[in-house]
């Protein structure tokens, strides 16, 4: 629980060791120091020392990162690697060592010790190459807090965008869409824009499945049998839910103008608008988790690791989200 007598923990975990997480997380914090932004928090990097340290001098940063670790406002969180990690080059034995640092970040979240959970990319192909079945941090996170259900948000570009489903097959997408799930969708992405966003009964635009919301039914009947009805249970629960629109029109700003949130139906409905208007910057949020976390918009980007080319822009917008929802969430649970 986050207290005034005492700086934000955020927990950062580094995530794939052959990838950009290691060198960003360094980045982002060098950046955030200079700016005056870790004063009042404490950053837990979780990850392997000398990987850090190493990347550390690769970017440039071996003096920025050995003065931020000695003043404390970096705390760094040992896990060693299985075998040494090579910028570029996946090893499936190293996929333990990344499931341990979310480990260890949602335990000491679930216990108090960090008030939020940031991540770097992870490699999902790893963690299957080493025999652990894994289809993203979402779907994990879930799983390790007990929770039956959770939303995947991504903010900027002056955009909040919610999925209804998240890593399914496209011709799997109309069969998951259940007049019950969407609304417990509904109900997560109210309550957590008003606790962690100030959002107090967001206005929440819904896009329909199909060209053109359905067309009446011609060209699909999700938005009348499924969609519809769904919003219809939240406006009687008082939650501020419109539509279904259909999804080529609604990215408009005259129609966004009043929304807090827009809700897509599947990944490649709404979040190719987001990242176009925000790409490098930003952010995926969790929502109905009894923790705080979010993560970059990209991957792992093998290709530059190492070099020092990767924009940390997307995991300095990550850390400040965190950061604000932490604070957010402490103005208005009550004291315990």
């Amino acid at each position: 629980m986050v207290t005034a007598d005492r700086p934000l923990e955020l927990a950062v975990t580094s995530g794939e060791p052959a990838g950009v997480g290691p060198e960003l997380t360094i980045q982002a914090l060098a950046q955030l120091d200079t700016q005056n932004e870790l004063t009042d928090v404490r950053c837990h990097v979780l990850g392997d020392a000398d990987l850090l340290a190493q990347r550390a001098g690769a970017v440039g940063l071996q003096a920025e990162w050995a003065d931020m670790l000695a003043g404390g406002r970096v705390v760094m969180t040992h896990h060693a690697l299985a075998v040494p990690a090579a910028p570029g080059h996946l090893d499936a034995r190293n996929g333990p060592y990344v499931l341990a640092l979310l480990d260890d970040a949602i335990d000491g979240a679930l216990h108090g010790r960090y008030d939020a959970l940031v991540t770097a990319p992870l490699q999902k192909s790893t963690i299957n190459d080493a025999g652990v079945p894994f289809t993203g941090h979402t779907e994990y996170l879930a799983q390790r807090t007990g929770v039956a259900k959770v939303v995947m948000m991504l903010a900027g570009g002056g955009l909040r965008v919610a999925l209804a489903t998240t890593h399914l097959p496209l011709a799997r997408v109309p069969a998951a869409l259940e007049r019950g799930d969407l609304l417990a969708t509904l109900r997560i992405i109210d309550a957590d824009l008003g606790r962690y966003f100030s959002k107090r009964r967001p206005r929440i635009l819904v896009t329909g499945l199909n060209p053109h919301a359905g067309e009446h039914g011609y060209l699909g009947r999700e938005e009348i049998d499924v969609i519809a009805p769904a919003l219809a249970d939240a406006r009687a629960e008082g939650i501020d839910a419109m539509g279904p629109y259909p999804a080529d029109t609604l990215f408009q700003p005259h129609y966004l103008a009043d929304a807090d949130c827009v809700l897509a139906m599947y990944h490649d409905q709404g979040l190719p608008v987001l990242k176009y208007a925000s790409f490098g910057r930003g952010v995926n949020i969790t929502l109905g988790l009894p923790i705080i976390r979010t993560s970059v918009d990209h991957g792992t980007a093998l290709d530059l690791a190492g070099s020092g080319r990767a924009d940390c822009g997307s995991l300095i917008e990550a850390l400040r989200t965190a950061n604000q929802m932490a604070r957010t969430a402490r103005r208005i649970e009550p004291a315990a």
